[in-house]
């Protein structure tokens, strides 16, 4: 880990129009995550992780407050800026599989690579390789979703999350569909990310079992953060 801090929540607030009156889903919040940090967004449903990780995910604006990845603000980014920087400085995986069905997982793999920009090469071809063998899919590159188990899938995601390099993921309930064993592997896999590739997570789940491994977590509850 590093004393370099990739995300930085400064008194983040969010407030939704509701018919009738607003719904404050953040109060407030405040965190920093360092770069090669794994860590845990804890909370139950409705506790505001999923609005949380949209706006550090630049898929939304708070209300009041500031977001920074890697020291810049988000509000300040154009919307052109902010989809260049989810292309290629960030991965995400989803509580549901997003593969697509039309590729095998080679080339769904491959696909967040040329998103990227990264040109086709021998070592693109290699990267690829390395990341659907470290999720533990090395003899599986070639099957289509179609042919694969849910948690097979959901590794496919999660290679794809970090074939190009980028220097945050962010993981929302991967595991929530998962049995508790491949949960704790899937797990583990971002935990390996983490001293391997030196990758930022943040991984949003309710899952208590799964706590162990983190390097820090961040609990909310209605919509405030209650540790830390």
């Amino acid at each position: 880990m590093s004393n370099e801090s990739v995300i930085k929540v400064d008194g983040v607030t969010r407030v939704f129009p509701v018919p009738g009156g607003e719904f404050t889903a953040l109060k407030g919040i405040n965190a920093e995550v360092p770069a090669g940090t794994f860590a845990i967004l804890k909370g139950r449903s409705g506790s505001g992780k999923t609005t949380l990780m949209n706006i550090i995910g630049t898929l939304d604006d708070p209300t009041d407050g500031a977001v920074y990845l890697n020291g810049t603000p988000i509000k300040n980014m154009s919307e052109h800026e902010r989809e260049n920087l989810r292309r290629r400085d960030c991965g995400f995986v989803f509580q549901s599989v997003s593969l697509i069905p039309s590729l095998n997982a080679f080339q769904n793999v491959e696909f967040s690579m040329r998103m990227a920009g990264i040109k086709p090469s021998k070592e693109r071809d290699k990267r690829v390789e390395e990341c659907l063998k470290l999720v533990g899919l090395g003899n599986r590159m070639n099957h289509m979703p179609s042919e694969m188990s849910g948690g097979e899938q959901q590794r496919v995601a999660i290679a794809r999350s970090f074939a190009h390099s980028p220097k945050l993921i962010l993981a929302d309930e991967p595991t929530a569909e998962l049995d508790s064993q491949m949960a704790a592997k899937v797990t583990e896999i971002f935990k390996e990310m983490t001293r391997k590739e030196g990758i930022t997570i943040l991984m949003t789940t309710h899952d208590v079992g799964l706590m162990g491994a983190a390097d820090m977590i961040i609990e909310l509850e209605n919509g405030v953060r209650i540790n830390g």
